[in-house]
């Protein structure tokens, strides 16, 4: 038996990863569904597309701010029940969502309030998430288990909303706010899915007794852990360039690539292929990362690389001709992307202590969640000025230019995947 093939045994052979992939997929599931559907309920109830933008905002917003602030209760308390909290207040949140929508209750008011629950659950489930699995898996698996988690992730994503349109097309979806039914048995899924993936969740046992963080005020702990973060220079370097990143690639993500479906592939259509054929490279790059979790490179010298060839990617994203050009131009990104993801959550898994963790990877998410509108504003202003072959020509050359510039002039490239702290083994 090869490694690969001898540590994908092991990953399997573990409990606590079956249990959580189990819940997990589910969860992630029913998550689509209701992504599906909260629109659809708000459309219904108004057809007014602003009022959407608020539930969005009332959803994403939260999330964001609240984000750091759930890192660090996760330090406190552990991850496990935090997740389990919030998992619990979720299914409470759908529950009342359902009853309302089936029973034809359901008011604007009320869906504002449901939603801006939802995203409070979410930001303390994010970072329990994320610092679950270097407390639950040996480190020796910590790589092909975050792989294979995050590859179903993004199976779900794909799987999900086709699981969700097929159940509002058998349950009859109507046009009028009274014949909501159907959305009301999306968000009864949904709801579901958390229960059952809070029982697979109480079967996890962590692998030692991590040490928790001190007792103090929750910003202060906030603090800490930014302290933490920029006191470590390899950490310090990676999220600051991140940042940067995430300011050069989101915007172009989230802004310029709806307008290269509408505006030069003709078609709305396009943009849910294109979308796919993104979705589908990162569920390739996260396998592989899976698979062939080391390619013979230190960490930083493989991210600085990768990311210098998604810059040279995206060159001529926006000078495409034709529907397949920029398929295969995403598709190549999202291998990129979903490898790289791997590495990066492992690594941060590995190199931060656990009582440190959930602070850690929130701050990293963050970065993104916290950039991402404000690299989506600026992409639309700049937009009105250039056209989209400059801005993505300028915005692959930037990433290319960040990439060099890390490289020469900052420790980036000689980081290692060898963390300073070791995760505890299974006794």
């Amino acid at each position: 038996m090869s490694a690969p093939q001898a540590t994908r045994a092991a990953l399997w052979a573990e409990p606590n990863f079956r249990w959580l992939l189990g819940g997990g997929m589910l969860s992630m599931i029913g998550d689509q569904f209701t992504l599906i559907a909260l629109p659809w309920l708000v459309l219904k109830l108004t057809g007014d597309p602003l009022a959407l933008g608020v539930v969005i905002a009332l959803m994403s917003i939260p999330r964001a701010v609240f984000i750091l602030v759930g890192g660090a209760l996760v330090d406190r308390y552990s991850p496990l029940r935090v997740m389990m909290l919030s998992k619990h207040a979720s299914a409470l949140l759908l529950f009342a969502l359902a009853a309302l929508t089936l029973s034809g209750s359901a008011t604007l008011p009320l869906v504002y309030a449901l939603a801006l629950g939802i995203g409070l659950a979410q930001a303390f489930a994010i970072p329990s998430g994320t610092a679950m699995l270097p407390q639950t898996v040996p480190a020796p698996l910590l790589q092909a288990a975050n792989g294979t988690m995050m590859g179903m992730r993004q199976l779900s994503m794909l799987a999900g909303p086709l699981l969700a349109a097929l159940l509002l097309a058998l349950a009859g979806g109507g046009a009028t706010v009274t014949d909501a039914r159907p959305l009301g048995l999306a968000f009864a899924v949904d709801c579901a899915s958390f229960v059952i993936s809070a029982f697979t969740l109480a079967r996890v046992r962590p692998l030692a007794d991590a040490p928790r963080a001190a007792e103090t005020h929750v910003l202060r702990a906030v603090g800490a852990g930014l302290a933490m973060v920029w006191r470590d220079t390899a950490l310090r370097t990676c999220f600051l360039y991140w940042g940067l990143v995430a300011f050069c690639v989101g915007g172009a993500m989230q802004v310029a690539l709806p307008l290269l479906a509408r505006d030069v592939l003709h078609g709305a259509s396009s943009l849910g292929v294109l979308m796919g054929a993104h979705g589908a490279g990162t569920l390739l790059g996260m396998v592989l990362a899976a698979r062939a979790p080391r390619l013979g490179l230190p960490f930083g010298a493989m991210l600085l690389l990768g990311d210098a060839l998604a810059g040279l990617l995206l060159v001529p994203l926006g000078a495409v001709g034709a529907l397949w050009q920029a398929i295969l131009l995403l598709l190549a990104l999202g291998v990129l992307a979903g490898y790289l993801q791997v590495a990066i959550f492992t690594w941060i898994g590995r190199r931060v202590a656990p009582q440190m963790l959930g602070r850690a990877m929130s701050i990293f998410l963050f970065i993104f969640m916290g950039l991402a509108p404000l690299s989506a504003a600026f992409t639309g202003a700049i937009l009105q000025y250039v056209s989209l072959a400059t801005l993505y020509a300028a915005g692959g050359a930037l990433l290319t230019g960040c990439a060099a510039f890390a490289w020469l002039f900052t420790p980036m490239r000689t980081i290692t995947a060898a963390g300073r702290y070791n995760a505890p083994s299974r006794e």
